[in-house]
């Protein structure tokens, strides 16, 4: 029975499904993280192979005989061909796709192969797919390419709203509150501080984006004016995807995913589906529950022309052991 290698790859990990034809999952796996961006695209196929290999005592390429890969870093066709040679070149299997783990989250979501998806979690990126296979996607390089919002973000306007309340320049807010406790400060100058001197890991200012949910579902107005401005985004993320595919009268899924979106805070999700409602009134707005490791295996059933059973079949596995 042919096989798959289905591959998430991640900026903070890879993870890995070798599947059969039939669907069932032969064996999974995590590893370190995937940056082209950073380390060059030799090396992060270089963490793909090792994650490969350790799925099977043994096992060498060709892995399977169809690889789908979903990468952090293939933001561009250029990008994912350079990508996809170098797996071809190593012999990793005798068909390869790459393309952006955005469309992962999307396909591991909808229940067709075609929709819109916006991924929050440390960043932000929306994608879709048209059912004639056209696709809309944004560059997704930050702030320079007209990004706003995700974890990262988010954290960052606690910070500054936390630190001008204690200045005197901004309003009264918990925030503050929000952020010396959970570093355990005197005040929010001195995280501001630990920050500018490297004592303290800029990453672990993500940690406060839990609470700024919980301090806006108390009530406080400026922690709800940060959640609203992320609601508006994703749904403006998603209604132009849906424009661009000319789907805004279309009985079309938007799948939500990514680390803020999944956690599904009754807030900001109310203010999306009331937005995405408001502009495309037939769209449905669905949360993603399975991992997007899921999205690649299903794609590389495509591949194989492989039955609905099969795409069933994994869809069970990996509910089962969520």
């Amino acid at each position: 029975m042919r096989t798959i290698l289905a591959v998430d790859g991640g900026n903070s990990k890879t993870d890995l499904a070798l599947v059969a034809e039939d669907g069932t999952v032969l064996a999974t796996g995590r590893t370190g993280p995937f940056v082209p961006q950073s380390a060059g695209v030799g090396p992060a196929a270089d963490v793909v192979e090792r994650g490969a290999r350790a799925l099977r005592d043994g096992m060498t390429a060709p892995y399977a005989d169809a690889m789908a890969a979903y990468l952090a870093g293939a933001d561009f066709p250029a990008e994912e061909e350079a990508l996809r040679g170098e797996f071809l070149a190593r012999g990793c299997a005798g068909e390869v796709s790459v393309a952006n783990d955005t469309f992962a989250v999307l396909r591991a979501g909808a229940s067709r192969p075609w929709g819109v998806v916006v991924v929050c979690g440390a960043g932000m990126n929306a994608a879709g797919v048209s059912p004639s296979g056209e696709v809309a996607r944004f560059p997704a390089l930050g702030r320079r390419s007209g990004d706003w919002g995700g974890g990262e973000e988010l954290a960052e306007w606690v910070l500054w709203h936390a630190a001008r309340m204690e200045d005197g320049r901004g309003p009264a807010t918990a925030l503050a509150e929000l952020v010396v406790t959970h570093f355990g400060t005197a005040g929010v100058a001195e995280v501001v501080l630990a920050l500018h001197f490297g004592e303290l890991d800029p990453a672990r200012l993500h940690e406060l984006v839990p609470g700024l949910f919980a301090v806006a579902a108390g009530g406080d107005a400026v922690a709800r004016r940060v959640v609203a401005r992320q609601a508006e985004e994703v749904a403006v993320m998603a209604r132009v995807c849906l424009e661009r595919l000319d789907l805004l009268n279309t009985p079309a899924e938007v799948v939500l995913g990514g680390s803020v979106l999944t956690a599904r805070d009754p807030y900001m999700h109310g203010l999306i589906e009331a937005a995405i409602g408001a502009s495309a009134p037939d769209a449905r707005v669905v949360v993603s529950t399975l991992p997007p490791v899921v999205g690649a295996a299903l794609a590389g059933l495509d591949l194989l022309g492989a039955a609905e059973t099969a795409r069933t079949r994994v869809r069970d596995h990996f509910r089962r052991s969520s």
